[in-house]
């Protein structure tokens, strides 16, 4: 085609003129550190005091390199559990209890104050308490924005997918708090229009903004040490100060050929005493529960997520809603 018949031609930049190279003396690495560790919400000579030790699960990838420099400069002592550095993993990376059997029964075995897990690539972060029993993902978010908060009044945002429990903490501390769509870049853009403090995903991915504007497993972990230590209580404990919420997962096969949209309208306006957003899918809040419905961008299926205060109602709200939805397609 040639490009010089067409209507409208976009004057593009030189290459030499594109932005501006800053040249730095020490490692990428170095500079998030010396951040994290100025970071004024992290209690470093609290967290040294305290002289924790930690189990660390980094999956044989490269949080074996740099999540025991961080523990280092934070006093912490630690132990790895699959913690070579080449990269065949020694289990499926999701933070689910049947990949963390190791690192639960390592915290046990050396008695650490807290076990944690990451990502290959660092960006989230799923905790063990000191009895080797999980966290729980979607609470390394609810954990975190209790601290932050509790030090920096301001608003926060996670994803239509994450636990109702943040919006709790939020509002406890007298902040208010902003869903958006699935996706870390939804959650950011939403961050910024409401000037959030703290916010982030369910999958154990913590967002600070005055750091930067992404998931990062290194200033979750730092700051929640610092809860650690200026609450002065187990992990264990501390769970047990937030809301207690239970999240199911299920999803379901898409027909061939169903206009999708047009049956979720359909669906929410079988539930209008209910706050229905449109946002990402469909996603029903009722007083005491929730349930999300959206199409996987990889798979012809659709994911139901439902939480409320027992794993039973979580369960029965998703598959009451599932037999809804096929009924409205069966109309």
């Amino acid at each position: 085609m040639d490009i010089s018949a067409r209507p409208e031609i976009i004057d593009y930049a030189n290459i030499d003129e594109l932005g501006k190279l800053t040249q730095y003396n020490e490692s990428h690495f170095d500079y998030h550190l010396e951040a994290i560790l100025k970071h004024p919400l992290v209690q470093v000579d609290a967290i040294r005091s305290k002289k924790f030790h930690i189990v660390l699960d980094p999956i044989n990838s490269t949080g074996a390199m740099f999540v025991p420099v961080l523990l280092r400069a934070l006093g912490c002592t630690f132990s790895l559990v699959h913690g070579s550095v080449h990269g065949d993993f020694a289990h499926n990376p999701e933070p689910l209890p049947e990949h963390l059997t190791d690192l639960c029964d390592a915290v046990r075995a050396d008695k650490g104050a807290l076990g944690i897990a990451v990502d290959p690539d660092v960006d989230r972060l799923a905790l063990i308490d000191e009895h080797g029993h999980l966290f729980g993902e979607e609470y390394t978010l609810i954990a975190v924005a209790d601290y932050v908060l509790s030090l920096k009044k301001g608003n926060t945002v996670s994803n239509l997918s994450s636990t109702r429990a943040l919006r709790d903490i939020t509002l406890l501390h007298g902040g208010q708090y902003a869903a958006s769509a699935v996706g870390e870049v939804n959650v950011v853009e939403v961050m910024k229009k409401t000037n959030a403090v703290i916010g982030g995903e369910g999958n154990g991915g913590i967002i600070v903004p005055d750091l930067h504007f992404g998931r990062d497993a290194f200033i979750g972990i730092a700051l929640f040490l610092s809860l650690m230590a200026t609450k002065n209580m187990p992990v264990s404990e501390i769970k047990k100060t937030y809301p207690s919420y239970f999240i199911i997962k299920s999803k379901m096969s898409i027909p061939v050929g169903i206009d999708l949209s047009a049956n979720l309208d359909q669906l929410s306006s079988s539930y209008e005493g209910a706050d229905v957003s449109r946002i990402d899918g469909l996603k029903i809040d009722f007083d005491d529960a929730w349930v999300h419905l959206r199409a996987s961008n990889t798979e012809p299926i659709i994911r139901i997520y439902a939480e409320a205060n027992s794993v039973e109602k979580a369960t029965a709200l998703a598959e009451k809603i599932k037999g809804d939805f096929l009924n409205q397609l069966a109309k």
